[in-house]
């Protein structure tokens, strides 16, 4: 198994614009401790009694903090991902971490004193117009008041997490990463098994299944150790806390109730139908008896289709900048300026990401490109991340960043626009046929898939507050059922799947996380139509939504585009439109003599 050129292997990212020297970072990180000691000296046990122009000064000085320490934190993260086996790297994360932990204890007594105030006084100092700029995040802070511990247990939570949950993260990115996996004679890293998965070749398909088996198989004691360890710290946090559900805290932290997010579970789940007809349709397309686990992202045209960095670059430029010169403007910057790093390289961190970084700064984005049409859409997802996030930075540290649910606006959005364009330049039916499949394959992978996930984290989270410290094969028989029950019997799952939940980072690093994926997706497809329907004027909206970054409920900014989240039906208008995209294929597939 040679691995293809792809001209991404010397695109690194460039993190000189954050620091060009370990001084400079020293320097901040000393600046950010003694800001913290003046802020408290100066505010300490008075912020019932200022005024709003004076809390608002008191923010500011909290934003150049937060906005020094976070730079810092990002050059170590970003320098330390693209090599976690560096153990200097590794060392140098862990003392800004501490650094910024430290330092950031002196400021927990602010955040208890908002909280404590009156709703009276608090709710006067909020329509005060000089706190705009700071309103959505305070009253965000005020909706954790009940959850919030005294200030030594506060400040012990903060000391015991960075040797706790974050220690614990750490070192499982370091085991996967470090992780190799023996395929046709050699050794290879996590994901450059994992694409091997998306080649046509059956046999190389299984092959590589069976090879992340056996390679996780030996890790297995460690990773199932990891999960129980995270699992119980996190029901500590929630119990000290007062959270009703395991999923509580990350609703509050996503803005959004409840209600909604059991709303987009309940629409998901039973529509299942939908993901048993797709596959059923893929294993009539690729001529297979029975599909299998290792045979959901087989492309069905025979031709083993390879996009070099540039390519993909030019496809996804080309999309950004026909939506709307801006957008195409701040992604053109990601390339020109080197801010992403793109090459599989042993040690590198797997996956794909955009990091936010901080106002002062940029965002930064992670590939493993490996040149398949999903690297392509992959990077058309992070610069839809990467341009969110840089347009939003004019609303400063506490309004730049989103929620998670609509976090994935911009990245889904992004997909979309790539795809839409290769579908209208495409003309052959067959190769409309085979990119049509692939956008279902990764449909069915946002919005199945990740609600499936979410059954599983519902129930490992369940067990073990329930029956204590859970076995592998606890944690694998959950994750049997509940993947079986979204595949309807449509596609095979091996023995050797069993495992394949101990390498998924969301389940440890952000608990909750993947339902957003859903909620991204469908939220997209109703927004997509929009954009079809209104044109211009949805793309003028569509930027001040990307630009006004978390600086509101998420309900009210996509309301201000005509969407309602608050309605609990909402979720089925997305459903449906899947439904009709796989109709079309259905269609072309008949059309093409592909029969029962």
């Amino acid at each position: 198994m040679e691995a293809r050129p792809t001209g991404a292997e010397t695109v690194h990212w460039n993190l000189s614009d954050l620091y060009t020297d370990f001084y400079e970072l020293e320097a901040d990180l000393g600046r950010g401790a003694e800001e913290a000691r003046t802020f408290e000296e100066t505010y300490r046990g008075r912020l019932a009694d200022l005024n709003a122009g004076e809390l608002a000064e008191a923010m500011r000085l909290l934003e150049a903090f937060q906005d020094r320490m976070g730079k810092a934190f990002t050059f170590a993260y970003l320098r330390w991902v693209t090599a976690t086996e560096d153990a200097e790297r590794g060392a140098l994360l862990q003392k800004v971490r501490e650094a910024y932990t430290e330092a950031g204890k002196k400021i927990i007594f602010f955040e208890l004193e908002w909280a404590a105030l009156e709703d009276k006084q608090a709710e006067a100092l909020l329509a005060d117009v000089t706190l705009a700029p700071f309103r959505h995040y305070l009253e965000v802070q005020r909706l954790h008041k009940k959850h919030l511990l005294t200030e030594p247990e506060e400040k012990i939570l903060a000391d015991k997490s960075i040797t706790g949950a974050v220690a614990w993260s750490r070192f499982f990115d370091e085991t996967i990463a470090s992780a190799r996996f023996e395929l046709d004679g050699k050794w290879v890293t996590e994901q450059e098994v994992l694409a091997q998965l998306y080649v046509p070749d059956r046999t190389t398909r299984r092959r590589a299944a069976l090879s992340l088996t056996e390679g996780l198989d030996k890790r297995k004691r460690e990773l199932t150790y990891i999960f129980n360890t995270l699992l119980a710290d996190k029901s500590t946090d929630d119990r000290l806390r007062g959270f009703e559900t395991w999923l509580s805290s990350r609703n509050l932290s996503n803005e959004i109730s409840d209600e909604v997010v059991q709303a987009l579970i309940d629409s998901v789940t039973g529509r299942y139908d939908l993901a048993e007809r797709f596959y059923r349709l893929k294993k009539r397309l690729l001529g297979l008896e029975e599909m299998m686990d290792y045979d959901r992202y087989a492309p069905i045209l025979e031709v083993d289709s390879s996009y070099t960095w540039d390519a993909a670059r030019s496809m996804v430029l080309e999309a950004y900048h026909t939506f709307h010169p801006t957008i195409g403007g701040v992604a053109q910057r990601f390339f020109d300026e080197n801010w992403i790093d793109a090459p599989v390289v042993a040690g590198k961190r797997g996956g794909a990401f955009s990091h936010g970084a901080v106002p002062s700064a940029h965002p930064y984005i992670l590939m493993n490109y490996t040149g398949r049409i999903r690297d392509v859409q992959t990077l058309a997802h992070e610069l839809g991340h990467g341009v969110h996030q840089y347009l939003a930075r004019r609303q400063g540290v506490f309004h730049a960043d989103t929620p998670l649910t609509t976090a994935e606006t911009a990245s889904v959005f992004g997909e979309m626009l790539v795809f839409n364009r290769l579908m209208d330049a495409e003309k052959n039916p067959s190769n409309r046929l085979a990119m049509l499949i692939g956008k279902i394959d990764d449909t069915m992978a946002t919005v199945f898939r990740q609600v499936a996930m979410n059954r599983f984290e519902d129930r490992i989270h369940t067990a073990r507050r329930e029956e204590g410290e859970l076995s592998t094969e606890r944690f694998s028989d959950m994750w049997m059922e509940t993947q079986r029950r979204m595949f309807r019997g449509s596609v095979m799952l091996g023995e050797h799947y069993r495992l394949w939940w101990s390498y998924i980072p969301h389940f440890l690093h952000t608990p909750g996380y993947v339902y957003a994926y859903a909620f991204g997706e469908l939220l997209v497809l109703a927004l997509y139509e929009k954009y079809r329907r209104e044109g211009a004027s949805f793309t003028e909206a569509y930027i001040g939504l990307l630009e006004a970054g978390g600086s509101d409920w998420p309900h009210t900014l996509v309301g201000r585009l005509g969407i309602d989240l608050t309605d609990l039906s909402f979720w089925n208008q997305g459903l449906k439109t899947i439904g009709e995209l796989i109709g079309q294929a259905e269609n072309l597939a008949n059309s093409l003599g592909y029969t029962e």
